[in-house]
């Protein structure tokens, strides 16, 4: 495990708790064996909102709203769910009602990379969370987007689908990682190529936190 389960823990008991709604979310994605962010994690999403004062988050990729709701905690006037099945972003629809949250979502269905074309922005946030190998494509498609002093959020940067090994050996330069990468999924060089684009980009400046399953915080210079 990247995280030791200590570490998990404490964060955990240090954060902030569920409203009913985002209890019954986690619950539901329990049920279903759904992959959410979890509350580690929320509560970054929580506090990246409230530091950028945000009106408009976009979100690459929003499952039933699980993400959505920190964001909406943290104060965001407006965010723009995306996700290509419709049922679970129905079901998003569902729980935003029942939280009194509905009138500041937009809820779009389809393919994010299609919908963030219709999207002028500034975004304040922007969330990434969809397929790995297209998530350099998402930070192309919304980086002269983004509000100075906005964030780029990605998910699942140390975790999940990925091969964690293969990452640190290319982070750290190992003459190896090349190699190991080669080898490696899509998902694993798709984070490989998106922390390159963002770390390279001299607009941007980015760390990468070790809540949740890593996440990748990218700040849109002033």
């Amino acid at each position: 495990m990247v995280l030791t389960e200590a570490v998990s823990r404490f964060l955990r008991a240090t954060g902030p708790e569920h409203t009913d709604v985002q209890a019954e979310m986690a619950a539901f994605a329990d049920e279903h064996d759904f992959p959410n962010i979890g509350p580690e994690s929320g509560a970054v999403l929580r506090l990246l909102a409230r530091l950028a004062d945000a009106d408009t988050v976009f979100e690459f990729g929003s499952g039933f709203g699980y993400s959505a709701s920190w964001f909406l905690r943290g104060g965001a006037e407006r965010v723009i769910l995306t996700e290509f099945d419709a049922e679970e972003l129905d079901q998003g629809r569902e729980f935003m009602c029942e939280a009194g949250l509905a009138n500041r979502c937009v809820f779009e269905e389809g393919d994010a990379m299609d919908t963030v074309g219709r999207y002028d922005g500034p975004f304040d946030v922007v969330l990434v969370d969809h397929q790995k190998e297209r998530y350099t494509d998402a930070f192309d498609a919304v980086r002269e987007k983004v509000a100075p002093g906005g964030v780029v959020a990605a998910d699942n940067v140390m975790r999940g689908p990925i091969d964690f090994d293969a990452l640190l050996a290319h982070a750290e330069g190992d003459e190896d990682s090349g190699g190991a990468l080669a080898s490696a999924n899509d998902q694993t060089r798709g984070i490989a190529d998106y922390l390159d684009a963002v770390r390279d980009d001299p607009d941007f400046e980015t760390a990468v936190l070790p809540v949740g399953s890593g996440l990748a915080v990218s700040t849109k210079a002033d």
